[in-house]
């Protein structure tokens, strides 16, 4: 016996459908207000006209259409407009369109000066298929439009009648879809706030912003900070773990094994008897004292981001209270962290193949759950690859249902698809391999696969040049100029970076010892005091950097990254555009941080909105230089200290 054939006269058929993550597995990315644009494949037999919308929703009783318009060759395309936060879904639907169908072949009967009186008569009853389904004022006029038509079947007028604009704009607003092809799936788009997308970040070690040399900082102290952080433009202040560290195993100084009584340990290396994930280290104060820094924050237009490092000291509280959370070796000590040969002994991971695994997601997920209580909407996730996959997906999830304003930050410097599954996993943003790509090749190759492949629809880059554990090689020997050029690179081509702030700000640059990318004296493992007046200081340059990307929307997107050719392998130029090409920035940067380097530079004209040959003045922006440039091709000179760059305005 055979199986009941589907609807046989469902004749639409929609394929390849875009964007699409994994068949539909997981969400595109887009934050409010920012536009979703699906296209697809949908074709029938015959040679009926047809046509097709997008459907999307968030509630399904508040279903949406928008239509969608052919492109050639059976691809149609349209758009819509992400307005609220949370999850949307959209499908394509398509059906074949009967009185467009019946309007084509009028038209060529009439061209053809063929007897249509028949064919007017299919129209009236089209028309008044419209009708009955139209409503107010829209479906009086089909009505009379129906009448007029059938009245005039057997007038000249009748053809002219039938085929007027007006008639095809009411019918189109009531489509009627006998039999509607619906794509199989419901693709969904999750969407953030803006900050998902442009935003600027500082990391600040607490204990290391009090006023006295030797002390302990406090939250307080760090208060002090935030009017400089702020003027210098950033958006989130990122503190590292701010809970008890753990004096078991405590490291000392450059991470030595053996500490001194002084040393205050890695703030990573988290709980005590004071407390565990939920508690503040006693030395920077009380919840109170984090809720009013929290507070000041604000007021200097800064949200504070805290880092979440699922891992314990072993004097945590869980270490004691629920040793099944733990792996046990065979002598039935709990197993600390190695990566062969070194070993840290001050950390023990948590063990998610415990037979007790749902009560230790429950209560991890509870741990951001309490700091969102407390204010905080943004978190630095600490080695999320070093945890399962399902835990994310559901701890994400969960979160967001409740609290959809909540971004969360992979720190995952690992392979291509662990990074990219962490994103598809709902990670608003993640750490990338631009700290390691210095030349032209590397760094044009990097961001084209960002911005010009499926990652652009989920993966949303954070760049850092340096973090408090990798001091990259590029600026250990570039001095001063190394750290201009790796600041212009993240600013300029991503929307969001972030660096290690003073370190960063003040340019320093020792390794532990050649070839290491660990800091000398590192603030992992001390307290630190500054002087962020130094004569050295970027602060002024950064705060340029921060101003150009606030005032220039073309800044703070990454779609619309292009690389333009130079001649030169030492200068780097590439361009982003508004979407109405209202504001057009170039950057061209000198990766050569001893030498001047100059060149000629080939603009790709039509991706900027430009005509061949066109002469156009462009701007300056960080040199306040004023140029008139003429075509695709012009000269350009940098020297690394003075003009590392030209952020250019194009004018119109």
């Amino acid at each position: 016996m055979t199986e009941q054939p589907v609807e046989g006269r469902k004749r639409v058929v929609i394929e390849r459908v875009s964007p699409e993550i994994d068949c539909g597995r997981f969400p595109i990315k887009r934050v409010v207000g920012e536009r979703v644009v699906v296209e697809a494949d949908v074709f029938a037999d015959g040679h009926d006209q047809i046509a097709c919308q997008i459907l999307y929703w968030q509630d399904e009783k508040k279903l949406k259409t928008t239509p969608m318009l052919p492109l050639g060759n059976d691809r149609w395309r349209s758009e819509f407009s992400a307005e609220e936060l949370g999850r949307y879904y959209y499908t394509v639907e398509g059906w074949i369109d009967r009185f467009e169908t019946w309007r084509v072949a009028l038209l060529k009967r009439a061209a053809a000066s063929q007897d249509v009186r028949v064919e007017l008569l299919l129209g009236t009853d089209l028309i008044a298929e419209v009708a009955a389904q139209a409503m107010g004022e829209d479906a009086r006029l089909l009505r009379q439009w129906a009448i007029r038509l059938r009245e005039a079947k057997d007038k000249p007028e009748g053809a002219a009648i039938a085929l007027e604009e007006g008639l095809l704009e009411l019918v189109r607003r009531y489509p009627v879809k006998h039999f509607a092809s619906r794509y199989g799936k419901q693709l969904m788009a999750m969407v953030d706030r803006e900050a998902a997308r442009f935003s600027t970040w500082y990391e600040v070690f607490p204990r290391s912003c009090a006023r006295q040399a030797g002390r302990h900082g406090t939250f307080r102290d760090c208060e002090l900070w935030l009017p400089h952080i702020a003027s210098m433009g950033f958006d989130v202040v990122y503190l590292p773990p701010i809970h008890p560290i753990g004096r078991e195993f405590r490291k000392g100084k450059n991470n030595s094994p053996n500490s001194q009584p002084t040393d205050p340990g890695s703030p990573w290396a988290i709980g005590s008897a004071e407390g565990g994930h939920k508690s503040i280290h006693p030395d920077l104060g009380t919840l109170a004292d984090f809720k009013h820094f929290v507070s000041a924050a604000g007021k200097q237009g800064l949200e504070v981001a805290i880092d979440i490092a699922f891992q314990c000291a072993p004097d945590h509280p869980y270490v004691r209270e629920h040793p099944e959370w733990f792996r046990k070796r065979p002598d039935g000590t709990i197993q600390y962290a190695e990566n062969p040969p070194k070993k840290y002994q001050d950390i023990y991971p948590l063990d998610f193949e415990s037979a007790e695994w749902l009560a230790l997601w429950e209560e991890l997920k509870s741990v951001f759950d309490y700091w969102i209580d407390q204010g905080v909407l943004i978190f630095r996730v600490d080695n999320p690859h070093t945890k399962p996959f399902p835990f994310w997906e559901w701890a994400i999830a969960e979160i967001k249902e409740r609290h959809p304003e909540v971004l969360f930050l992979a720190e995952a410097f690992t392979k291509p698809a662990v990074m990219q599954r962490l994103s598809k996993l709902g990670f608003s943003q993640s750490y990338t391999y631009f700290t390691w790509r210095n030349t032209k090749q590397e760094i044009t190759e990097y961001f084209s696969e960002l911005v010009e492949t499926e990652l652009q629809e989920y993966f949303r880059p954070s760049l850092w040049p340096n973090t408090p554990d990798i001091l990259p090689g590029f600026l250990q020997v570039g001095k001063r100029p190394a750290f201009m050029v790796r600041l212009l690179l993240a600013a300029t081509l991503g929307a969001s970076y972030g660096i290690y702030g003073p370190a960063f700000e003040l340019c320093e640059n020792t390794p532990f010892q050649p070839g290491s990318e660990e800091y000398l004296n590192s603030e992992k493992y001390e307290i630190k005091h500054r002087d962020l007046l130094s004569a050295g200081s970027l602060r002024d340059f950064i705060a340029r950097i921060n101003q150009i990307r606030k005032e220039h929307s073309a800044l703070q997107g990454n779609r619309s990254l292009r690389f333009h050719e130079t001649d030169n392998p030492d200068l780097i130029c590439y361009s982003k555009t508004s979407d109405d090409l209202s504001d057009v920035i170039v950057v061209i940067v000198n990766l050569d941080c001893v030498r001047a380097q100059t060149g000629w530079v080939d603009l790709d004209l039509r991706s900027l909105g430009l005509d061949a040959d066109q002469t156009f003045p462009v701007h300056d922006l960080l040199g306040q230089g004023e140029y008139l440039w003429h075509g695709s091709r012009n000269y350009v000179a940098l020297t690394p200290e003075s003009l590392p760059a030209h952020i250019l305005h194009v004018r119109r």
